[in-house]
């Protein structure tokens, strides 16, 4: 059978036909009936399977997140035990406001104990933050880089937490082999949520006096 065998073909009689054209008419049938099948609804289909797929890769990488945390619970309430712990070993080097005094004399003393003259010792007024008042102490010192690193020293071996901001260094004078140290130590208190909402209650009502 040839080309123009195959063209001269009449439907009607397609029962007739020869076995091979019949054989290959049914295999282009099927082939354009499973192809519009794909097309029209297992195509959609394929796609909600993959978007199904999808959804349940991501739930099972949000469910092995969750267990790792589960997993890890024990641990990290542990570590927060810990901090908390830290943190109020922290608050217990934090002077109260009964013993801010006593601290200035100590930092006092440990300058003169370190041979150094005070020409200013200014504490300044406190400075609040959340949980915490910082007091701020201008420091004016005259001696040398030994009796210096003595004093800061000294001031850091101290029970109560004390840090030092803005050093400057410089020669007293030409005809001195002095030096003279500014600096500004800061000392910090521990303020309750007691102090907190008296504190408050105080600037709400002299806001309302200006009114």
């Amino acid at each position: 059978m040839n080309l123009s065998d195959i063209n001269n073909l009449d439907l009607s009689s397609a029962g007739s036909w020869p076995a091979p054209v019949r054989a290959a008419a049914v295999l282009i049938l099927c082939a354009g009936v499973l192809g519009a099948g794909y097309w029209f609804d297992t195509k959609d289909q394929v796609a909600t399977l993959q978007k199904a797929e999808e959804q349940e890769q991501q739930k099972k990488q949000v469910f092995e997140a969750k267990q790792r945390k589960a997993a890890n619970l024990g641990p990290l309430k542990e570590q927060l035990e810990e901090m908390k712990q830290s943190f109020g070993a922290m608050l217990r080097q934090l002077p109260n406001e009964a013993e801010i005094e006593a601290l200035l004399v100590d930092i006092s003393q440990t300058g003169l104990a370190s041979g150094l003259e005070f020409e200013l010792f200014a504490p300044g007024a406190e400075v609040r933050a959340d949980f915490y008042g910082q007091k701020p102490m201008k420091i004016k010192v005259t001696g040398t880089y030994h009796q210096f690193g003595e004093f800061v020293s000294g001031v850091a071996s101290l029970p109560r937490i004390v840090t030092q901001h803005n050093v400057s260094v410089r020669p007293k004078g030409k005809d001195s082999d002095k030096l003279v140290m500014e600096t500004i130590a800061k000392t910090y208190r521990y303020i309750d949520e007691d102090e907190n909402v008296q504190s408050r209650k105080k600037r709400k009502g002299k806001k309302r006096k200006k009114k």
